[in-house]
């Protein structure tokens, strides 16, 4: 049987699909599921740097208006540790580290290496195997240059990495003016990989209601295009491992981005639409592949097809596709 193992920021995984920060992986019961069902690791739900910051401010403010001299207070500190999202994500970390074996992934969607970057400490001292950040600023402000855009990661990077020393990931967003020497940049910071690519909310428009929307929530699965593109591109060239995001829905999806440069690669959508169960079929599916070429294992295919290992590295870059359409017939 081929060996499916892999390695990916430093941690060994029994094969290459992780589960996205989602609603999949927000409770104990549900990652103890994905487990059971195949999953190699879980990148648990993400904390948004805003609440953290947030509740930090609630918590000062309160702790500034009552006296500790008188025994109500307590009560306003159990209620506190009930209702506060960062105190129950370190307690989700605690609980599903001793539940299961697979690595836990902790996530921080962030914007700004402001006053939130003290909590990564809090997560490695919780017992996390890694810290993911969801990181990303829409090129939309006119008085914000590239240059000055990028460098809110480094900065960003930089505090996390003076506060921890377990690994750190970054998920990062294609809309860039110079993506490949950004991502190269960000690979050099210190941390152990690059996700390709965040998963956004998209606005719509209804048209009966004159009002702007939400668009489609799960990928599909020509999601994954753009994705293989970058990572085909950047395989071999960055000096961290990466994982492929957005758009894998079946076994051949994992194979083609291992194929491209992948070290792992990470999926929620297919697991919403098909359950848990969908897991050990696409591992099936990649197993079945392996055999098929005798590949023993994922090193001997992994980055067989990166850009910088194909004989037509235009392949990857070439982005008009006229000649496509010119022989294609329009449905009558």
């Amino acid at each position: 049987m081929p060996n499916l193992s892999t390695k990916y920021m430093g941690l060994k995984l029994k094969n290459p699909i992780i589960i996205a920060s989602s609603g999949l992986t927000d409770t104990v019961e549900s990652i103890k599921s994905l487990e059971e069902n195949g999953a190699a690791a879980i990148v648990l739900k993400s904390l948004f740097e805003e609440e953290i910051v947030a509740e930090m401010d609630t918590q000062l403010k309160k702790m500034s208006s009552v006296s500790p001299l008188y025994p109500e207070t307590l009560d306003f500190y159990e209620e506190y540790e009930d209702n506060n999202m960062s105190i129950q994500y370190i307690e989700l970390i605690k609980k599903a580290k001793k539940e299961v074996k697979i690595p836990i992934i902790a996530s921080i969607n962030c914007v700004t290496a402001d006053q939130w970057t003290y909590f990564p400490k809090e997560i490695e001292k919780a017992g996390a195997d890694a810290l993911e950040l969801n990181l990303f600023l829409l090129p939309s402000d006119f008085k914000r240059d590239a240059q000055a855009i990028n460098k809110v990661y480094l900065d960003i990077v930089k505090k996390v990495k003076e506060q921890i020393n377990i690994p750190v990931a970054l998920k990062v967003s294609y809309y860039s003016t110079d993506l490949a020497l950004h991502l190269q940049k960000l690979s050099k910071s210190g941390i152990k990989a690059l996700v390709l690519f965040n998963k956004f909310y998209s606005p719509d428009i209804d048209l009966d209601k004159m009002e702007i929307t939400s668009g489609k929530i799960l990928s599909s699965p020509d999601d994954m295009h753009i994705s293989l593109r970058w990572m085909g591109i950047m395989a071999g060239r960055v000096k961290c491992d990466l994982a492929a995001s957005t758009g894998v829905h079946e076994g051949k999806d994992v194979i083609k981005q291992i194929l491209a440069g992948a070290n792992a690669v990470q999926i929620a959508s297919t697991v919403y639409l098909n359950g848990t169960e969908q897991i050990q079929k696409m591992l099936t599916d990649i197993q079945k592949w392996m055999n098929e070429k005798g590949f023993k294992s994922i090193d001997e295919f992994k980055g067989k097809m990166s850009q910088a290992n194909i004989n037509n590295p235009a392949a990857y870059e070439r982005v008009q596709f006229m000649k496509y359409f010119r022989g294609y017939k329009a449905v009558k």
